[in-house]
């Protein structure tokens, strides 16, 4: 995959990158090596427990902290760029962020799961009212209110599988890719709220403040999807 040319001017102030950890990362790593940013070894060291690298450029850092936690650090300022899907910045909002550029990567959906005894006899357009288990709980209020659809969510950061063996809600909303852990666990997908795919997202203050030099990160990493895409 070829490097952008030269890259955008930076200015005295750090400009610091959220990524995510987990498997977004590792498909993120070839795109942000390839727009010329490289993270000092520690980076791919699974020892270490640095949350801050340093890069090959003394004004860049990365940092790596939960995918969700991505979209909090930038809209706050404290990263100026961050990768991260757009299933985050559905259940956030926040208007803090600008989200420029669709990467292409992290491939998944969004999608409402029950066992699958359930699912036999269910039909999702005859719902009124639905309990959920979910880390998406204003997504998923959101997807059914316009619907008509009262949405009872139990707010859960993992495991959402359990959920309705254990009785806590007899439906799940959680992120699927190929669907094995569904059906490892019971269950079967009856629908998908949203397609969902990584994005680099902006500060808008930064872009505002920093305008060439953030406006010229997104350009770089635009070219190398680009040239991704092409090969």
């Amino acid at each position: 995959m070829p490097t952008p040319a030269s890259p955008p001017s930076p200015t005295d102030e750090t400009l610091v990158i959220a990524l995510p950890k987990g498997r977004i990362l590792d498909e993120a790593m070839p795109l942000v090596r390839a727009a010329g940013i490289l993270p000092e070894p520690a980076f791919d060291d699974p020892k270490s427990r640095l949350l801050r690298f340093a890069t090959n450029h003394p004004h860049i850092d990365i940092i790596r902290v939960r995918s969700f936690d991505v979209a909090t650090f930038v809209a706050f300022g404290a990263a100026h760029l961050g990768i991260c899907g757009n299933d985050v910045l559905m259940e956030f909002d926040y208007p803090e962020i600008y989200a420029p550029l669709d990467l292409g990567i992290g491939r998944c959906r969004l999608s409402v799961a029950e066992p699958e005894n359930m699912a036999q006899e269910d039909d999702p357009r005859r719902w009124s009212h639905v309990r959920i288990a979910t880390k998406y709980p204003e997504v998923t209020r959101k997807h059914f209110a316009a619907r008509g659809v009262q949405a009872e969510c139990v707010k859960l950061n993992g495991a959402m599988e359990l959920a309705p063996s254990l009785g806590l809600a007899s439906r799940i909303v959680d992120l699927v890719s190929t669907g094995t852990t569904l059906v490892a666990n019971g269950l079967k997908e009856v629908e998908i709220l949203a397609e969902v795919t990584s994005r680099l997202i902006v500060n808008r203050a930064a872009l505002k403040t920093r305008s060439q030099e953030m406006t010229g990160w997104v350009e770089r990493f635009r070219t190398v999807c680009e040239a991704r895409d092409a090969a």
